[in-house]
């Protein structure tokens, strides 16, 4: 009877997990040796913010995230997060709301760019307190696009300005890019067929100092668990004082 329990136990928490995975990319990784409780974090596709998509489209929807990203801050089950992205982009506002929160939770942050962490996905790679890139994962770095928008009044180039230095000034903030060094790369002219911008591939990223190392999941893995650590051990030391 106990056997047919457990086994039955086993099967809700499966499925429980297969639902979470399709419904919002996320999950808890909990098998650890070290018995510690990770949430894994997807980013994927294109990143929606006030509009709803197409429904052929792969999406993040930041209306699940950034609740879920308080729900972590507040729980006292989650240790550290693991942020994956393969991701194209998508809205401005949305993204940096993510970086923004990914950024001040005060548990142990890691991300690990796979395919890709284009345009706002940039920002919410370096939010984390490392960061990782496999060798053929790509970033690509350029202005804040105007989707068609005909700029006729100065106000609005001023606008626009804005937008694109508040991302600069976030991403410059959370890596050691120096902010001209970033809008260099923003305005590359000679890389981008029919665009300006830059595309960087795994180490090229690491170099320019965007990206901490290139490594994959083992890598990335191991180092949240490094910084679980280190975070257990500085909440000892200040339970003891």
């Amino acid at each position: 009877m106990g056997d047919r329990d457990d086994k039955s136990k086993r099967m809700e928490k499966e499925e429980h997990q297969d639902e979470r995975i399709e419904k919002i990319g996320q999950l808890t990784l909990n098998q650890n040796a070290e018995h510690k409780n990770i949430h894994l974090l997807s980013i994927i596709g294109e990143i929606e913010g006030h509009d709803n998509l197409s429904g052929n489209s792969k999406t993040t929807k930041y209306e699940h995230i950034l609740p879920q990203l308080a729900a972590i801050e507040d729980s006292r089950e989650i240790d550290g997060v693991l942020v994956i992205l393969n991701t194209m982009g998508g809205d401005v506002e949305a993204g940096l709301a993510i970086a923004e929160m990914l950024a001040s939770l005060s548990k142990p942050t890691v991300s690990l760019v796979l395919g890709g962490s284009h345009s706002i996905g940039v920002p919410i790679a370096v939010s984390t307190r490392y960061s990782f890139i496999v060798p053929t994962g790509t970033m690509v770095i350029h202005p804040v696009r105007m989707n068609g928008t005909v700029i006729g009044v100065p106000q609005t180039f001023d606008y626009f300005k804005q937008i694109q230095d508040r991302i600069t000034g976030f991403v410059c903030s959370h890596c050691s890019i120096g902010q001209e060094r970033l809008e260099n790369l923003m305005m590359e002219t000679g890389m981008l067929t029919k665009d300006v911008g830059t595309i960087l591939v795994g180490q090229e990223a690491v170099k320019m100092g965007i990206i901490n190392e290139v490594g994959g999941i083992d890598k990335a893995v191991r180092k949240l668990h490094e910084l679980m650590r280190e975070s257990g051990g500085e909440e000892a030391r200040m339970g003891s004082v």
